[in-house]
């Protein structure tokens, strides 16, 4: 890079520090210098810092997500079942909890919902969708293919958003730099190769909520729920539809939308303390709860949290005519044993090993007790 390349860069970076907003193709362009490594490391990282600092705009992530899915992101080639439904958090959160996102997509899974999931490694938070999917047998470094191959045989596929196999230049060599949220945790987990139309997202906080929502048509959502949880008790807040206490929605199905609040006794269900829901920090002890909750042994309050928001995932995909419809859906699916046998099926197809996938969710639901 030369002397004018590193300046012109720079006076971009100080526009942020002064406040002052960039354009979608300004953001654009600096992205696309980021995702092909042609800033020095320092910009990379007062870019990125300055820019969530500010506060990004609607048009600053849309630029960042263009940039993403341009130079970064793999093209799939199957042709994806439709509606195709994608739910996720930032992260960035100040409530940290049980990885309910993940056990929520394979209960709707379960009721006939195509989930086609985009996730990373832990960043933020203590255990990732990731990090518990591999723990239970999922293979999360697998070739975009069998991604595939699940999501239209089994209804459910993860992409690792940290893979090589999935962004090949960049993001996981940025994301593995940089240990605070910043607009990639929005702009690069709506870069889902599979291009869902269907989305559930979780956001930090309640300012996030409506710009999520004017952003995500912008990228090829038709309907969709932007959530930002909180609790009774606690300040701060989650990147979930909360169970203990209220939570900020905007739902949008093309160009109408509303925005609105719920409470778990709103719908049937029983307000419960953070800390039955609270993530322990320890990987193998969130496995383990995991399996039990899909199972539905034990947690009755994850239980719940993960039927609430799979609840939302069922009435967006237009299963259900309500949430409250769509949590007795996912509770049936968790008492019956269709949720825990999705799982199973999932870790079969989505696996360059079945027998060691099988093998590891074998493992989990022995310590759980689990027959």
């Amino acid at each position: 890079m030369n002397e004018k390349g590193l300046k012109d860069f720079g006076a971009h970076i100080q526009k942020l520090i002064n406040k002052n907003n960039l354009s979608e193709e300004e953001t654009y362009l600096m992205f696309r210098e980021i995702l092909k490594n042609e800033q020095p490391d320092l910009q990379q990282g007062a870019f990125l810092a300055a820019l969530v600092s500010k506060r990004e705009t609607i048009e600053e992530i849309a630029g960042a997500w263009k940039a993403i899915v341009e130079f970064d992101t793999v093209e799939i080639t199957e042709d994806m079942p439709k509606p195709l439904f994608e739910n996720s958090g930032t992260g960035m959160d100040s409530l940290k909890t049980f990885n309910v996102s993940s056990a929520a997509a394979i209960v709707a899974a379960s009721c006939g919902v195509n989930m086609a999931r985009h996730g990373a490694r832990a960043l933020t938070s203590f255990c990732g969708t990731v990090d518990i999917l591999e723990s239970v047998g999922i293979d999360v470094e697998c070739d975009v293919s069998l991604v595939e191959k699940s999501i239209c045989e089994t209804g459910i596929g993860l992409f690792n958003g940290m893979s090589p196999k999935i962004h090949p230049s960049a993001l996981g060599r940025i994301l593995s730099q940089i240990r605070f949220g910043s607009t990639l945790n929005i702009a690069a987990s709506l870069a889902n190769p599979a291009k869902p139309t269907h989305g559930l997202r979780g956001v930090y906080s309640k300012e996030m909520v409506t710009k999520t929502a004017s952003v995500m048509p912008h990228v090829g959502y038709s309907r969709g729920m932007i959530v930002h949880g909180e609790d009774k008790d606690l300040s701060g807040g989650m990147d979930e539809i909360s169970i203990t206490g209220k939570t900020t929605i905007h739902e949008f199905n093309g160009r109408h939308s509303k925005i609105w609040d719920i409470n778990p006794e709103d719908v049937g269900l029983q307000k419960a303390n953070f800390t039955d829901i609270a993530t322990t920090g320890n990987l193998d002890q969130e496995s383990v709860r995991f399996i039990k909750v899909i199972a539905g042994k034990e947690h009755k309050a994850c239980i719940d949290f993960t039927a609430i928001n799979a609840g939302a995932i069922i009435y967006i995909a237009g299963k259900a005519p309500d949430i409250a419809s769509g949590i007795n859906m996912s509770k049936n699916a968790i008492a019956d044993g269709s949720s825990i046998n999705k799982l199973k099926s999932w870790i079969e197809v989505q696996n360059t090993d079945p027998q060691s996938g099988l093998n590891k969710f074998e493992a989990k639901l022995e310590e759980a007790n689990i027959k």
